[in-house]
């Protein structure tokens, strides 16, 4: 029988038709030729099969013996040294061929590979790119490179070749010239119209290769969904940018996540990847389109939920995948208008941010002074002493050269008199929330301080955009911020601009020859979740009331997840957002009394027959002292999976039993 990858490689084989130059050329460079191209360069529309020719090309190396490193433009940050480090092989180990799918996504690398990378390759290596674009003309017309780049555009497949196709999926001879006609050698749809069989040929209209053909052929190869929940599953993996197993278990709770994967992970236009399922780009907008058209609520319930659940992620991952998750919510509303410049990328000009580093005190102390003046400056150097880690450098991908800083600025409460008497910016944002609404000990304020980019000096850019979403994820993830302040020098142009997403304090201190404008928000009295899905989908500011319990339903149950997560720090549970409702307004002891409050709640849940294991998994968890979820799990003898499933009940029902006291009877 062979292996599970000697038969997908065996049934690849079979299934290919066409591209024989292709082919041909890189046979000659697996073998050596001395002519043969070093590099290969494939690209053309969605569906034309670029992904399924380097996955063939990929079967070839494989059967050479030689190293493979594949990796997934869709998933390349933005940074190259992550690059450089998942392909880390292909500059070591001679003979290894690195393949790049979804080029498109990691483009504005292009320039810094050519460059930078492709030249320190090690022996006998090969690259594959395969992209929506065709590479940038210089490359091609560059004497050294030429005759080392293989460029290809791919095209739809001749009649023969698509005729091969039908015959080898075995679709019907009187179905064969209906489906050539209409799928025009689109190699997508007619590899649909393969995997659907005779049975999802059966309409009598000749279509042109549209989106109408590939929602038939999506309808025959789904055909009758099993289920309510296969439908749902259908839902998530139509939004979400890619689909886990785990994902599926969170956002469709009551159903058994195992078998819905597994049957979406069968659907001929789904691609496993790292990060789980993604289906292909036209057959997810075709199906994103239809099940718009066809469930809007449904579709628009689903969006809200995969939401939801980033914005917990977002709240309690590890710090290396918070901005994967920014990624990923930011796909659910990629329609937008604000997202669209958000997350626009340039060719030519894309950056990445790193940490500052001693060595770049100067070019940064430089851009401050030569944009802001030499008090500026100065500022850039206190800040820079008593918070280095505030500081993001970014720096050119094609060059690595400096462009651009930012500084994050974390400022706990009681203010240092230093910093007031340091920087009139802090000092009035300090003056601002003295006047409005004092920010307690324990609680802390934060403020996008710096934005210095002098080629693109306080102008919406890729440097802001960083930085913004940056300071969204922090403002998700920290504890006790009270406060959040964004700081411009064009304050009027800057006010319109940000006019319902923050506040315009009023505030225009003055730093040298300078004068900026300070804008903010209050966090305590606006759920930073209804904050930033206002800013990505902009649907109408909430208001922010006034008095105790400012929470929706879904902040509160963020307000008891953040009270239970640090039940053992006692000055950050002293500042928790929990405090601030209806729940603990008239507590004589708050502190005190809430921990005693939330505790007996948990206690309770062992009175429903439903919470035994619910309740023992929060005690383990979070009031037992077990360092690690993993831990408690142990502690409990329970498998980790079973665990996070008790777990996820507990915390759902201690929420509902918490917000039917906070509505009805805090007492």
């Amino acid at each position: 029988m062979g292996s599970v990858g000697e038969r997908l490689s065996r049934a690849r084989v079979q299934a290919f038709v066409g591209r024989d130059e292709e082919l041909g050329r890189f046979a000659a460079a697996l073998a050596g030729d001395p002519q043969a191209p070093f590099a290969f360069y494939v690209y053309g529309p969605g569906g034309i099969g670029k992904s399924t020719l380097l996955r063939r090309l990929a079967d070839h190396a494989r059967a050479a013996g030689r190293l493979l490193v594949e990796l997934d433009g869709r998933f390349v940050s933005r940074d190259p040294a992550d690059f450089e480090r998942a392909a880390g092989p292909f500059l070591d180990v001679p003979g290894t061929v690195l393949f790049v799918d979804s080029f498109e996504h990691c483009q504005w690398l292009e320039s810094w590979l050519w460059h930078h990378f492709l030249p320190r390759a090690a022996d006998d290596t090969l690259v594959v790119l395969g992209g929506r674009r065709a590479p940038q003309p210089q490359w091609a017309a560059d004497p050294a490179w030429s005759r080392l780049l293989d460029v290809s555009e791919l095209g739809p497949f001749s009649s023969e070749q698509a005729r091969s196709l039908l015959v080898a999926a075995e679709i019907r001879p009187e179905l064969r010239d209906r489906v050539l006609r209409f799928a025009g050698g689109n190699p997508l749809a007619l590899s649909l119209a393969a995997a659907a069989g005779s049975a999802g040929c059966g309409r009598e209209e000749i279509w042109a290769p549209t989106a109408d053909v590939l929602r038939t052929l999506l309808a025959g190869l789904i055909g009758e969904v099993p289920t309510a929940a296969h439908r749902r599953a259908l839902e998530v993996a139509a939004q979400a940018h890619s689909t886990s197993e785990e994902l599926l278990a969170a956002v469709l709770p009551g159903e058994d996540a195992h078998p819905l994967f597994a049957w979406l992970r069968e659907l001929p236009f789904m691609e496993s990847t790292l990060r789980g399922l993604h289906p292909h780009d036209a057959a997810r907008e075709t199906l994103a389109a239809d099940l718009r058209w066809r469930a809007p609520n449904a579709f628009e319930s689903m969006r809200q939920r995969l939401a939801d659940e980033y914005l917990r992620i977002l709240r309690e991952a590890p710090e290396e995948r918070v901005w994967t998750v920014t990624d990923d919510l930011f796909y659910l509303f990629r329609e937008g208008e604000r997202l669209a410049r958000l997350r626009s990328w340039s060719r030519e000009d894309e950056v990445h941010d790193r940490p500052l580093h001693p060595e770049d005190i100067d070019v940064v102390l430089r851009m401050a002074a030569e944009t802001e003046g030499p008090a500026s400056a100065e500022l850039v150097r206190y800040w820079a002493q008593a918070q280095p880690e505030a500081f993001s450098v970014y720096r050119l991908v094609s060059t690595g050269r400096i462009v651009a800083f930012t500084a994050r600025l974390v400022l706990p409460s009681p203010p240092d008199p230093r910093d007031v008497a340091t920087d009139p910016v802090v000092a009035a944002a300090w003056e601002y929330t003295r006047a409005t609404a004092p920010v307690s000990p324990g609680e802390h304020i934060g403020v996008s301080r710096f934005s210095v980019y002098p080629e693109q000096y306080q102008v919406p850019s890729r440097v802001i955009d960083l930085s913004s979403s940056r300071a969204q994820a922090e403002a998700a993830r920290a504890r006790g911020r009270a406060y959040g302040f964004a700081v411009f020098r064009d304050a009027e142009t800057w006010a319109e601009r940000v006019r319902g997403t923050l506040q315009d304090t009023g505030a225009r201190p003055r730093v040298g020859e300078y004068t900026y404008g300070l804008f903010g928000v209050d966090w305590r009295r606006l759920p930073v979740e209804a904050w930033l899905m206002h800013f990505i989908s902009a649907t109408e500011m909430p208001a922010a009331p006034a008095g105790p319990s400012p929470l929706s339903r879904a902040a509160f149950d963020q307000a008891v997840r953040e009270a239970l997560a640090h039940w053992r720090d006692a000055v950050a549970f002293a500042a928790c957002a929990l405090l601030r409702t209806r729940l603990a307004a008239d507590l004589g002891e708050p502190v005190g009394e809430l921990r005693a409050l939330l505790r007996g709640a948990v206690d309770e849940l062992a009175g429903d027959p439903r919470g035994v294991r619910a309740r023992d998994a929060l005690a383990a968890g979070y009031l037992s002292g077990a360092p690690t979820q993993e831990a408690a799990a142990r502690r409990l003898g329970l498998p980790y999976g079973t665990y996070r499933r008790h777990l996820r009940q507990g915390l759902d029902l201690l929420c509902e039993a918490l917000w039917e006291r906070e509505l009805h009877d805090p007492r």
